[in-house]
C-alpha cells in the first residue's frame, strides 16, 4: 500500500549516501542499520523480502550486507539503482582506508601512531573471539557441524589446507548431506528476524508484487554478466600480459580475483587465508601488521573485508618497482578493491532474477550451513594466530605428529599485550561494550602505556 510517492533515483541516492556514511559495526550492524532505514523508516519494503534478499546474499561470496545493497537497490531502480547502492556502501570505506594506510606508510613507526596500533591490536583479536562465539553458537547446532568445525581448524592450523579448499569440501559435505536425507543437514541456514519493528510488504513502497524488471530475462542477464565479467577479469589479464606474472600488480590483480570467488562466511573467514599467503607466501605484510589493517576496517564504514585494500596498498608500496612507492600503494589498494568488489555485482545481477528459484532449495541451504560450520573453525584458527603474533613477541614453528604447528616462545611473553587483550574480552563479553567503543579504549590504552614508557 503505497501511501507516499515512490523515491526518484536522486532521493535513492541521497538514502545510500546516508547508510555508507554509517555502516559500522560490521555485518551485523550494516544490516540492522538497512533494516531500520529502509525497512522501519523508509518502508521501502517489507520483512519477508527484505530477509528473502538477505538469505540470498548469504549464498553468495563476498560481503553479504554490501551485496544486500545492491540487490535492494536494483530492486528498487533497476540496475543503475544497484551500482548507485552497491558504490556507495563502499566508497567511504575506500576513502578512510586509503587515507589511513598513507599515513601507516609514512608515520606506522613513529612513536604515538605505533602505540594506537599496539592498543588496536588487543581490541581486535577480542573482536574476533566474539566472532567466533557468535557465529558458533549460530551455526554448530549438532555433532556433525561440531565435527565439520573442527576438521576445518585442523586442516588450517595443522596441515594449512587452503581455505578455498575448506570451503569446497564442506560445501560438497552439506549438499550431499542434504541429498541423502540426512537429519543434521536438514535445517538449512539463514538469518531470522532483523529488527524490531516488523512491516509487512504489503504496506510498504514495492508492496507483495514483484516489479516487472525483477522478472527473469535471459539475455539481460547475459549482457549484464558479459559486461561485468569483462570489467573484472580483463584488467587481471592485461596486467599478466604487460607485467608478467611475477609483477606485484598482477600477483595482486590474481589473489585478491581468487578471493571473490570464495569469500563466504564473510571477512573474518577469508582473513586468515589471506593473512597467510600476504605475510607467508608473497611477503607484502608482517603478522602484526595484518592486525593493524583490520583495527582500520573495524574503525572505519563499509564491509570488513575493506582491509585487503590495506593488504594490495602495502604490497604495492613495498614492491614499488619504479614507481613513487605511495603511487603505487595506491594503485595497488584500488586495484585490490576493484577485483574485490566488481564480481558482487556480478553475482547480484546475474542471479536476483532466478531467487524465486532458490527460496526454498533445502539441498543448497544446507551446504551453506555446513560451509557455516567450516567458517568456525577457520575463525578460531585466524582467533589462534593473532593471538599468538599479539601476546608474545617471537612464534615459531614446530613438527609433532606429522603437523607443522606454531608455538609460542613463553619467554616472549609482552604483558602489555596480554592485559590489554584480557581487558578488551572482558569489556566485550562481561560488560557487553560495542566494538567501536572496545577499539576506542584499548587505542587510548595503548597510548597510556607508551607514555608510561611500558609498551
Amino acid at each position: 500500500m503505497r501511501d507516499r510517492p515512490y523515491p526518484t533515483l536522486a532521493e535513492a541516492t541521497r538514502i545510500w549516501t546516508r547508510i555508507g556514511v554509517l555502516s559500522f559495526g560490521g555485518p551485523a550492524g550494516q544490516i540492522a542499520l538497512m533494516h531500520r532505514i529502509l525497512v522501519e523508516e523508509q518502508r521501502w519494503l517489507g520483512e519477508k523480502r527484505f530477509l528473502h534478499a538477505l538469505n540470498y546474499c548469504m549464498l553468495l561470496p563476498g560481503p553479504e550486507a554490501m551485496q544486500l545493497a545492491t540487490y535492494i537497490g536494483w530492486l528498487m531502480h533497476r540496475t543503475l539503482g544497484g551500482i548507485i547502492a552497491g558504490t556507495l556502501f563502499v566508497f567511504p570505506g575506500v576513502v578512510a582506508i586509503m587515507a589511513l594506510s598513507w599515513v601507516y606508510a609514512l608515520y606506522g613507526n613513529v612513536g604515538p601512531v605505533e602505540a594506537l596500533f599496539f592498543g588496536l591490536k588487543a581490541a581486535v583479536l577480542a573482536i574476533v573471539v566474539q566472532a567466533v562465539v557468535r557465529i558458533g553458537s549460530r551455526a554448530l547446532k549438532n555433532n556433525a557441524m561440531l565435527a565439520i568445525a573442527a576438521a576445518s581448524f585442523v586442516a588450517i592450523f595443522g596441515f594449512g589446507v587452503p581455505f578455498p579448499l575448506i570451503i569446497l569440501a564442506a560445501g560438497l559435505i552439506g549438499f550431499f548431506g542434504a541429498r541423502a536425507g540426512l537429519p543434521a543437514f536438514e535445517r538449512g541456514g539463514g538469518h531470522g528476524k532483523v529488527g524490531t519493528v516488523q512491516v509487512d510488504d504489503a504496506d510498504t513502497l514495492l508492496g507483495e508484487e514483484s516489479p516487472v524488471h525483477t522478472r527473469v530475462n535471459r539475455g539481460w542477464a547475459f549482457r549484464v554478466s558479459a559486461v561485468f565479467l569483462v570489467l573484472w577479469l580483463v584488467p587481471v589479464a592485461l596486467l599478466f600480459v604487460l607485467l608478467g606474472p611475477a609483477n606485484v600488480f598482477a600477483q595482486i590483480a590474481a589473489f585478491f580475483s581468487v578471493m571473490a570467488v570464495v569469500t563466504f562466511g564473510g571477512a573474518y573467514a577469508v582473513l586468515a587465508y589471506v593473512a597467510q599467503e600476504a605475510v607467508q607466501n608473497f611477503g607484502w605484510l608482517a603478522p602484526g601488521e595484518m592486525l593493524d589493517g583490520l583495527g582500520m576496517a573495524e574503525t572505519t564504514p563499509g564491509p570488513l573485508i575493506m582491509v585487503t585494500q590495506f593488504v594490495g596498498f602495502m604490497g604495492a608500496f613495498r614492491e614499488a618497482g619504479g614507481l613513487p612507492p605511495l603511487m603505487a600503494g595506491t594503485l595497488g589498494g584500488l586495484l585490490t578493491t576493484w577485483v574485490t568488489f566488481t564480481p558482487c555485482f556480478l553475482w547480484i545481477f546475474l542471479g536476483a532474477p532466478f531467487i524465486e528459484r532458490l527460496r526454498d532449495n533445502k539441498v543448497l541451504t544446507a551446504a551453506l550451513t555446513a560451509i557455516t560450520a567450516a567458517v568456525v573453525g577457520v575463525i578460531l584458527n585466524l582467533a589462534v594466530w593473532f593471538g599468538l603474533h599479539v601476546v608474545f613477541d617471537q612464534v615459531r614453528t614446530i613438527t609433532a605428529f606429522g603437523l607443522d604447528l606454531d608455538v609460542p616462545v613463553w619467554l616472549t611473553l609482552n604483558g602489555p599485550a596480554a592485559a590489554l587483550v584480557v581487558a578488551a574480552l572482558v569489556a566485550m563479553f562481561r560488560f557487553r561494550l560495542g566494538p567501536v567503543t572496545v577499539l576506542v579504549a584499548c587505542a587510548a590504552a595503548g597510548l597510556a602505556f607508551r607514555l608510561a614508557g611500558v609498551a
